[in-house]
């Protein structure tokens, strides 16, 4: 099985460890990776804000060189990257007028003959659940883990959403699938904050607490995220969180591949559990899943 790759800008910097799990869990699961020529930017959430057509010639400068490079699909993990260019995609394979504009735009040949995938569906839906749970050989027993789906990666136009828009279920599969217990809990598709760090601070200061002690207070061990940006709100300002909220929260935030390759138990750089704030390498050992002094 092999797909286009889109790696997008984070997982090129500030979340490496999306990128290294993800690469790493699809490669134990057989899945090849090509990844697609010379992409840019998708635009993020500042470019759609300004500008309607600069997202969708964002994401025809992808779709472009995936199309040249004889891919059908392309594959992306972060949330922000899917939301762009499946809805840039989508907007021009269905109007031939803004296809044929964005296409003198970027100065490319686009047919619109790509599918853009997240990571998610593509190990529930294509690679499947009873191969997820084959390959596990560590399983998360006893784990609580809280799956959050944020803003981008539901709420989308009906024609392009993947799952349940007020009850997403496509990481609490994989994590049932791993072993662990999906909790059941009313904020997985809450705000985290999104971008207002360095305008609002105290705005995501209030928005990510608020979902970390509501993980917590549901009995969570460790929160599950799919968002470069959701995982740095929900774990660089809990300690913020705290002193707000005068009380102790201290639920890491991993990827949600980061605990499928603990499952698979892969190397501890493909797992990457020393890279984040809230350390999760306590509640781990604790259940059995790691040895921590190999993550030094």
């Amino acid at each position: 099985m092999k797909f286009g790759y889109y790696p997008g800008c984070s997982l090129e910097g500030s979340g490496a460890e999306y990128a290294h799990s993800a690469e790493a869990v699809l490669a134990a699961l057989g899945v090849e990776l090509e990844e697609v020529d010379d992409w840019v930017c998708c635009g993020a959430t500042p470019a759609h804000a300004t500008s309607h057509l600069l997202p969708v010639a964002l994401s025809a400068i992808a779709c472009a060189a995936a199309e040249k490079q004889g891919l059908e699909t392309i594959l992306t993990c972060c949330a922000a990257c899917f939301s762009r260019l499946k809805q840039g995609n989508h907007d021009m394979q269905n109007d031939p007028a803004l296809l044929a504009q964005i296409n003198e735009i970027v100065e490319e040949d686009y047919h619109g003959g790509v599918a853009i995938l997240h990571l998610a569906e593509v190990l529930v839906r294509r690679i499947g659940l009873q191969a997820i749970q084959r390959r596990v050989r560590k399983p998360l027993t006893g784990l609580k883990v809280a799956c959050y789906y944020g803003c981008l990666l539901t709420r989308m136009p009906e024609p392009l959403r993947i799952d349940s828009l007020e009850y997403p279920t496509l990481m609490d599969d994989l994590m049932r699938a791993a072993g662990a217990e999906p909790v059941d809990w009313p904020f997985k598709t809450e705000c985290c904050g999104a971008a207002l760090t360095l305008a609002r601070g105290e705005t995501v200061v209030r928005l990510s607490g608020s979902v970390v002690e509501m993980a917590k207070d549901c009995g969570a061990d460790i929160l599950a995220v799919a968002c470069p940006l959701c995982q740095a709100n929900l774990d660089m300002y809990q300690s913020d969180s705290e002193s707000k909220l005068g009380r102790q929260l201290g639920i890491p935030v991993l990827y949600f591949t980061q605990l499928l390759a603990v499952a698979f138990d892969l190397a501890a750089d493909a797992q990457c559990l020393n890279k984040g704030i809230v350390d999760p390498l306590p509640v781990l050992a604790d259940r059995g899943l790691i040895e921590t002094g190999v993550y030094l």
